[in-house]
């Protein structure tokens, strides 16, 4: 789960930028916050990812246990060029991974939570 300032920014980002789809998004005015399910699968064929949004929060400190969000994909260079051409910020560009082989990029979403791309291995 992420908690996100804008909901839609977020979901224009995982379903335009990423690529997933929405799954379901339930409003729960009594608490006031909106959840949203995103996933490339429906969610008992996957995984997928909520993402909170507490109404009149417009921001969060990401903190320091959260590392980040990591998708297998065919190619990474490839995927990098696709979401950079849908607008996404590449912040770290395919290649080796720094101590082994596995070829990984980085994107950042909009609230500068980091997604890994992980190239697939044939």
């Amino acid at each position: 789960m992420l908690r996100v300032g804008d909901l839609d920014r977020s979901l224009a980002f995982y379903t335009e930028v990423l690529g997933m789809r929405l799954l379901r998004r339930n409003d729960y005015p009594d608490g006031k916050f909106t959840l949203a399910f995103v996933g490339y699968q429906d969610e008992a064929d996957g995984a997928v990812l909520e993402l909170t949004h507490n109404w009149g929060v417009e921001r969060y400190e990401l903190g320091t246990a959260y590392g980040h969000i990591a998708l297998e994909v065919p190619d990474a260079a490839k995927a990098c060029d696709e979401i950079r051409a849908r607008g996404g910020k590449v912040v770290r560009e395919a290649g080796p991974m720094k101590h082994g082989s596995t070829v990984i990029a980085f994107v950042e979403d909009p609230d500068g939570y980091k997604v890994e791309l992980i190239e697939r291995r044939a």
